[in-house]
């Protein structure tokens, strides 16, 4: 199954403009996006997108290289759960601490989001940004010009993601694209995973990143870099274990290795779209497989930028006038065990904040040994 395509130019057109083009646009997120799709799309030709990627990603060497004291001190933020700034060890895969990668995590948009009672009511969502002004004060203006240059780009294809799903389920109210341009729930969230030190650490399709759906609405993903942990060098590709990066599952059970180009980014699905949308829409397991030391140099790291853009917690996940909860469920892909039931974690009607607490909750419970 292959990636499909799509020409940023032609999100900026309407059915007005032309409506050849607007049906072509439809089938090309039907086949991206469809009960049998990657539920994931490649956007072609996006200004400044290349040069904006290179010059961030590779900040993330200089990151992961400040002084240990400094980054725990002064980056990271235990009232967010670790959802602003620094965070290395924090998470767990099961009952163990993950340092497999490191994560920098902040919202584009702005540096103080929500009001202080939305702060106060939901620290995950809304924490305040926090920058390494004094050592890398680069990494603020070239994170945030990536990262808001992505949510524009959401914004533009979520109008044409509204078009679709309506021609699918006419109950549904199209809310997707004035929702997306207006949102501060952004999140950029800047990965870095380190080289693996042994074959066997590697050898699982889920060594860097486990078995996962995205919960939220879009992630836009700027791609990956490879890069020598030693020095912060990109790599050239032969260099790079052929086996490692992205893949993602279908609803088949079929697993797809997935290469997203230098110079387009990527949107993925997450299950509360699978929800809003009756089904129409389906989110789809994905996981990131560390590379093999074995294969060159053996100090080969991945840099990558996914940027979540999502409705505001208090949104309610509900179906569309005349579906049913167990149509959503009944799209989900269940040839994935480590990914927990959508069922388990979702009614119809539960707001989207709520949502992703469960959900934090579930996936720590399911992937305990």
């Amino acid at each position: 199954m292959s990636l499909i395509t799509i020409d940023y130019n032609d999100l900026l057109l309407t059915s007005v403009d032309d409506p050849s083009s607007n049906s072509k646009l439809s089938s090309q997120l039907a086949s991206a996006f469809g009960p049998d799709s990657l539920g994931i799309i490649c956007i072609s030709n996006i200004p400044d997108f290349s040069r904006y990627k290179q010059e961030f990603l590779q900040l993330a060497h200089e990151l992961v290289n400040l002084p240990e004291e400094y980054r725990e001190e002064k980056l990271t933020d235990v009232n967010s759960f670790y959802n602003a700034g620094w965070s290395f060890g924090k998470e767990k895969l099961g009952d163990k601490p993950d340092f497999a990668k490191a994560s920098f995590y902040f919202n584009p948009i702005t540096d103080v989001p929500g009001t202080p009672e939305l702060r106060e009511t939901y620290p995950a969502s809304y924490p305040c940004n926090k920058w390494p002004t004094e050592l890398l004060p680069q990494l603020e203006p070239k994170g945030k010009q990536l990262g808001l240059l992505m949510k524009e780009v959401v914004a533009k294809l979520a109008r044409h993601v509204d078009i679709y799903i309506q021609s699918k389920c006419p109950s549904y109210q199209a809310i997707l694209a004035s929702k997306m341009r207006d949102t501060e729930k952004v999140k950029g969230r800047l990965l870095y995973y380190y080289p693996h030190s042994s074959s066997s650490s590697s050898a699982m399709t889920d060594s860097w990143i486990g078995w996962h759906n995205d919960s939220g609405f879009f992630t836009a993903l700027a791609g990956d870099a490879y890069i020598d942990h030693t020095n912060g060098q990109i790599v050239d590709p032969s260099m790079v274990d052929p086996n490692a990066g992205l893949y993602v599952m279908n609803r088949n059970g079929d697993v797809t290795k997935v290469c997203i180009p230098e110079d387009v980014m990527a949107v993925q699905i997450g299950e509360c779209l699978q929800i809003i949308s009756g089904g129409c829409i389906v989110a789809t397991p994905h996981c990131v497989k560390g590379a093999d030391p074995t294969f060159g140099s053996g100090t080969i790291a991945r840099v990558s930028f996914p940027c979540f853009v999502d409705m505001v917690p208090e949104f309610p996940l509900r179906v569309p006038d005349g579906c049913t909860k167990d149509q959503v469920l009944d799209c989900s892909v269940k040839g994935c065990a480590k990914v927990p039931p959508l069922g388990e974690r979702w009614d119809d009607g539960k707001t989207f904040g709520d949502f992703l607490a469960d959900t934090f909750k579930k996936y720590y419970e399911w992937s305990k040994p």
